[in-house]
């Protein structure tokens, strides 16, 4: 049975939220943890709180940003499951295309980001915010199963499309409403890599 594997990114395969860890950098945290944990509890719509952290943070030029990411740290087992299987893993990110670059070019497999209309170093604005279950409607065709690795309400459009979902609990706990649509919950990544495998 051939099978895709979609992957959330902040969270999932990095050890912390992204923006976060952008906005402490350029002091900017108090006003991030705050859209992040609104957004994460579903008080605020995805869309919405991230093209206010975008708004926030446009003024910073996007090498400054992708600096920072290249720092992130990721879970290391789950990146060695990624480069072990790079033409059946796909990231599935609400962020950036133009911030995440770093990450995704380390991880070596496909994408589907949110687009950014940039200019030179300077972001401009949110061309396009990622609806999540587009990609999995995407790889639907081209695989007999696709499994979704997640952690956030965001992620609940990509839960609703595949045929096995699997809540990830290695940062934070996955959101309430996440385990509704769940397969599976699991905490470690080395726990996740081993249920991805069997599957």
């Amino acid at each position: 049975m051939t099978t895709a594997f979609a992957f959330d990114l902040d969270g999932t395969i990095t050890r912390e939220e992204i923006l976060p860890i952008i906005a402490a950098e350029l002091d900017l945290e108090r006003e991030m943890l705050t859209l992040t944990e609104l957004t994460l509890s579903g008080a605020i719509d995805f869309e919405d709180s991230f093209r206010l952290r975008c708004a926030i943070l446009r003024a910073v030029p996007i090498s400054e940003v992708r600096r920072i990411v290249q720092r992130v740290q990721l879970a290391e087992h789950l990146v060695e499951f990624i480069q072990a299987r790079p033409d059946d893993c796909y990231v599935v990110t609400g962020n950036l295309d133009v911030w995440v670059a770093p990450i995704l070019d380390r991880l070596g497999c496909r994408s589907f980001t949110s687009v950014a209309k940039a200019q030179g170093d300077t972001l401009l604005n949110v061309a396009s915010v990622l609806n999540k279950s587009e990609p999995v409607r995407t790889l639907l065709p081209r695989y007999e199963r696709v499994v979704s690795v997640g952690d956030s309400v965001n992620d609940i459009p990509m839960f609703e499309e595949a045929h096995v979902r699997v809540a990830f609990g290695g940062v934070h706990r996955p959101a309430p409403s996440l385990y509704e649509t769940s397969d599976y919950a699991v905490y470690t990544e080395e726990a996740l890599c081993r249920l991805l495998t069997t599957l």
